[in-house]
């Protein structure tokens, strides 16, 4: 197996064991948090339902005009405080963070952090 396949299932595993705890419902929906090599993708869900109450990326319009490259932190503080601004117009306020299976540092980080900063608990 060579090195990428097992750094992808070390995650899928982290994924699983996260995912075991973690439920999001319609007053506290789940905060899940996804990065590639060159974007990052948040969403809020309602597991009860399996609806998707709101999403924001790098590739959403509004942030990929403010941003020159959008794998890095600075683009994920972006998405952290738009997802932000979206949960507060939908009145959400208490989220359950959902970092996929990914290790909280860097770009997973930064968007927690800005999310916090911009009115999100959590």
């Amino acid at each position: 197996m060579s090195t990428m396949d097992q750094k992808k299932v070390a995650r899928l595993k982290r994924k699983v064991r996260v995912r075991k705890k973690v439920l999001g419902s319609a007053e506290r929906p789940r905060l899940n948090v996804f990065r590639s090599a060159k974007h990052m993708y948040a969403q809020l869900i309602d597991d009860n339902t399996g609806r998707t109450l709101c999403a924001v990326s790098t590739r959403t319009r509004e942030i990929c005009d403010d941003v020159s490259y959008s794998g890095n932190v600075e683009a994920a503080q972006k998405v952290g405080a738009a997802i932000a601004k979206k949960a507060l117009a939908e009145n959400i306020t208490k989220v359950v963070f959902d970092r996929n299976g990914f290790l909280y540092h860097g770009r997973v980080k930064a968007l927690a952090d800005a999310a916090r900063e911009n009115g999100l608990s959590f």
